[in-house]
């Protein structure tokens, strides 16, 4: 089922200053437009403010087992980031499609800077994410009637796979794992695609998706974008072929998110889970080979450092595409960006770590080129 169509972004921490050097300047109804954003930020960030969580130590335990091994030294620094939320920094993706001339001066007066060099690909992300060198983050955006919203708030590692995508104009493309929309929303800020199919077959997240893409495209593009409710794996089957580009950005352990779990049964639940996952990733991107073009790309994603769910799940479906080449990302992002993001070149892809000073992550992401 499809149909026409975008997730609130997470909740933000303090930021008090990111107003305070910008100049008054009168709103749409006469009133100080300066003064009434503090006073609804203020009471934004009094509403929202969180306390330190307590990691999981089930889920703790088996990350130390595995990620020790896995990583070696680089667990140590590792750990004690995804321990320590309050040291997370968060990007700021600007939406082209609304106002953001203010935005922009306020966020490079407060000492944030375009993550993104500009070459020919991310032409339109240079101009589009702010990510600042230390945890200042602003406040969810809010809803305006009538209006767009103007900005998403993510972790810049999660832009690294809309770019290894490299959509261009007029390309067909397909989101596999859409929800809850953060990547469908950075794909149409690089690109305008004669057609993105942002496929979810939970219906609650399928409807967070479809919120969040209307909250940021305007309606004279949403013809180009369709909302699927397909079952992943089957795709490849139904739609052989048909799509340039693929994101698979895949279920999977979310390292940040389990190991901050509610309680102990519910990461000992997670813990079962994650043995399943690797199979229904690697159908998932046996799905999404399948289903593109030949000579067309599919980008595999995941935010955990497992290396079970990332480069075994690629190396296992490529045996079933001998003909299929994964593609390297070390020249083409992994140095560029050195500056910002701390990566390391497992097998069949690249792999972002978190780190002191360099929070982003984890994510690994790996391209795969189908035969021509």
């Amino acid at each position: 089922m499809r149909r026409n169509i975008c997730l609130e972004p997470r909740t933000a921490g303090t930021f008090l200053r990111w107003l305070s050097s910008f100049p008054c300047r009168p709103g749409p109804d006469g009133s100080l437009w300066k003064n009434k954003q503090q006073r609804s930020l203020k009471n934004k960030i009094r509403n929202t403010g969180k306390s330190r969580r307590l990691p999981c130590p089930a889920v703790l335990n088996h990350f130390d087992q595995q990620y020790s091994e896995e990583l070696g030294d680089l667990w140590a620094s590792a750990r004690a980031v995804l321990l320590d939320p309050p040291s997370w920094q968060y990007g700021v993706m600007l939406n082209r499609f609304s106002s953001v001339t203010a935005i922009t001066q306020i966020l490079l007066s407060q000492g944030f800077s375009s993550m993104l060099p500009q070459t020919d690909v991310s032409e339109l992300l240079h101009n589009s994410c702010y990510i600042h060198p230390h945890p200042l983050r602003f406040p969810s955006p809010t809803h305006r009637p009538g209006q767009l919203k103007q900005y998403y708030l993510l972790n810049a590692a999660s832009l690294l796979p809309v770019l290894a995508l490299q959509v261009r104009d007029g390309d067909k493309v397909l989101d596999l794992c859409s929800a809850p929309g953060g990547k469908a929303v950075a794909i149409m800020q690089s690109a305008t695609p004669a057609l993105l199919c942002c496929n979810e077959p939970d219906p609650h997240r399928r409807d967070w998706l479809a919120k969040t893409l209307e909250s940021f495209l305007p309606p004279s593009l949403r013809s180009r974008v369709m909302v699927s409710a397909q079952d992943g794996r089957v795709i490849g089957q139904s739609e052989a072929g048909f799509y340039d580009k693929v994101l698979v950005d895949a279920p999977c352990s979310n390292d940040r998110s389990w190991l901050h779990s509610s309680d102990i049964h519910r990461g000992q639940q997670r813990l079962e889970d994650r043995a399943g996952l690797p199979e229904l990733q690697t159908q998932l991107l046996r799905s999404a080979i399948s289903a593109v073009r030949p000579g067309g790309v599919v980008v595999y994603s995941t935010c955990t450092l497992s290396s079970l769910e990332n480069g075994a799940v690629v190396e296992a479906v490529l045996k079933d595409f001998p003909d299929a080449e994964v593609e390297s990302l070390w020249g083409e992002i992994a140095l560029p960006l050195s500056e910002y993001f701390a990566v390391i070149s497992p097998p069949l892809g690249i792999l972002v770590v978190p780190q002191p000073g360099k929070t982003w992550g984890p994510m690994f992401l790996s391209r795969i080129r189908s035969s021509s």
